[in-house]
């Protein structure tokens, strides 16, 4: 059972979440992985509430959860979410998320476009008639991370989602974004893509459930929060100009709106 490497992109304040909670991800099955990014899961003891805050990713999470004072496991679908997320932790609990590729739960859930779950959070029998209460409880309730991950592979293959040529394109498209800091205008990416802007849009609508404008602009704080939390030398700048950005105010008023600070006062904190 291979663990991806840590990687604490979009978390904000990531060393005061993880000396609080025990994070771990883990790979799916290999079947699984054209769908799934990974598997993340979390447990915590905390003698005082804390708030997680999260940048997400253009993904789609399927979680299965259990805080002991707030009743039995449950299971919850969240679509991606425009703006920071936060989670309030308290007394003892753990979740088991599914992180799915960007662009490829559609498979998983073909009767609506993807944008159909943009924003929301629903019950997960509300996506997945098949999930119960004891479903949830299989996965959260097993002592240790390798018979988690067992369960969780054995549900997902048991959907056995249609493969979709243009589920693959979408993540392959939405992964070239988050690789390639050349990528800076919608346009300039669907002219070499083969792709007009329109046809673009209506395929990150379907599959993606945001606009490529909008996966563009995400990747660039989460390399901006990256850089903001772990250098101190930084040339905001020279950063700026570096992943894209017109200015330096163009930068601070995105990372502003969607950190709730500005870089350099989330700079001064996590240092």
């Amino acid at each position: 059972m291979a663990a991806p490497r840590r990687d604490t992109r979009g978390i904000v304040d990531p060393s005061g979440l993880l000396t609080r909670v025990r994070f771990r991800r883990h790979e799916p099955a290999e079947p699984l992985r054209r769908y799934v990014e990974w598997y993340w899961l979390i447990d915590w003891d905390l003698p005082a509430p804390y708030a997680s805050h999260v940048v997400p990713h253009p993904s789609v999470h399927l979680t299965f959860q259990w805080e002991e004072d707030e009743g039995p496991p449950c299971g919850e679908l969240t679509g991606v979410a425009l703006g920071l997320y936060t989670r309030k932790l308290t007394g003892r609990g753990r979740v088991c998320g599914v992180k799915f590729r960007p662009g490829a739960f559609r498979p998983y859930a073909p009767q609506e476009p993807v944008s159909h779950w943009t924003g929301r959070v629903l019950a997960a029998q509300d996506v997945f008639p098949r999930i119960t209460q004891d479903t949830a409880r299989s996965v959260i309730t097993p002592p240790d991370d390798r018979a988690r991950v067992a369960v969780l592979d054995a549900f997902l293959l048991s959907l056995d989602p249609v493969p979709d040529p243009q589920a693959d394109l979408a993540t392959d498209l939405v992964q070239r974004i988050r690789a390639d800091r050349t990528v800076r205008r919608v346009s300039d990416f669907a002219r070499a893509e083969g792709l007009s802007v329109r046809a673009l849009q209506r395929l990150f609508s379907a599959y993606v459930g945001v606009s490529p404008k909008w996966v563009l602009l995400r990747y660039r704080i989460h390399e901006a929060l990256e850089q903001a939390g772990t250098r101190s030398d930084i040339d905001w700048a020279a950063l700026a100009a570096d992943l894209g950005y017109a200015d330096q105010a163009h930068l601070v008023r995105d990372f502003t709106a969607t950190v709730g600070v500005t870089p350099t006062a989330y700079a001064q904190a996590a240092r």
